[in-house]
């Protein structure tokens, strides 16, 4: 903060400030203020708010804990986004690696353009694509059918077409965080391991990783939180045996016209995000600078 003060002044500085608590106060701590009053209310008709029967309580979220499928689907959405920043990261650890330490400045900026264009359309549109791709006449299953490899069309649609398309849809805030993090790595270490007799799996273990380790925190927290509060992939790509834990929020609140209970489980998909952020950071030793960086 200070040295927001010296580089653009007293005046200039208070009002970037108050402007982004503004925006904090307005986007962020106003709407969860409201989603935790409604998660702690009861679902009432507009006669009997403010009433006997309005009072705060944990009913809500205790019918989370208590009804068996919905419960279900709540851990299945926890270990399912646990598993997307696992893949991705696997997907997008020796991709970030090429880029930082082996490819030229023209290969760099040819593979960057051509993993961003992409993201110029909408997530819609993009999941809409895998939804055609998977489809089970699309042409997925006729290259499949073409080359020999399967007798008959499968469903790709479920668990796998929901994984795929979050890896692909979130690959970017995996790959990013990654990169930046290895790219600040110089050669020479790398080299000077390679000297001393390291073989390849060794240097990344004991070198580039603990170097990483704070892109590939800030990626995993990104890709778990995205993917765990996604709902369009698994709306287009799951089947009714994958439902997603904001599939079922989507229900309280647009079907089931019951906003109370809606918030409770937003609430505490909100508290397991924080839940993780805080884990991951904990376990690979990063604190919140690091990930500023």
């Amino acid at each position: 903060m200070r040295e927001l003060y010296t580089r653009f002044g007293g005046g200039l500085a208070t009002v970037f400030l108050t402007l982004v608590l503004l925006w904090v106060a307005a986007m962020i701590v106003a709407p969860n203020i409201m989603m935790l009053d409604y998660a702690l209310r009861p679902n009432l008709p507009p006669a009997e708010l403010g009433g006997p029967r309005d009072v705060r309580s944990l009913d809500n979220i205790m019918y989370l804990a208590n009804e068996a499928t919905h419960r279900a689907i709540f851990f299945k959405t926890v270990w399912a986004s646990a598993l997307v920043a696992a893949v991705t990261l696997v997907v997008c650890y020796p991709i970030a690696y090429w880029l930082a330490q082996n490819a030229t400045p023209r290969q760099l900026g040819i593979a960057l353009l051509l993993l961003i264009i992409p993201f110029f359309i909408n997530e819609v549109l993009r999941t809409l694509a895998w939804f055609i791709l998977l489809a089970f006449r699309g042409p997925l299953n006729a290259v499949l059918q073409w080359a020999g490899m399967i007798d008959r069309p499968i469903r790709w649609q479920g668990d796998g077409g929901v994984l795929a398309g979050m890896v692909y849809a979130y690959i970017l805030f995996m790959l990013l965080p990654i990169y930046n993090a290895i790219e600040s790595l110089e050669k020479a270490q790398i080299d000077a391991a390679r000297d001393l007799g390291a073989k390849p799996w060794r240097i990344h273990w004991r070198v580039v990783i603990p170097h990483a380790k704070a892109g590939i925190a800030t990626g995993c927290v990104f890709t778990f939180m995205l993917a765990a509060g996604s709902y369009v992939a698994p709306a287009l790509l799951g089947s009714p045996g994958s439902r997603w834990f904001t599939e079922v929020i989507y229900n309280w609140f647009f079907e089931g016209g019951d906003w109370n209970r809606g918030a409770a489980y937003a609430l505490v998909l909100l508290v397991l995000c924080l839940a993780v952020v805080l884990i991951t950071l904990r376990l690979f030793r990063v604190n919140l600078a690091d990930v500023a960086k």
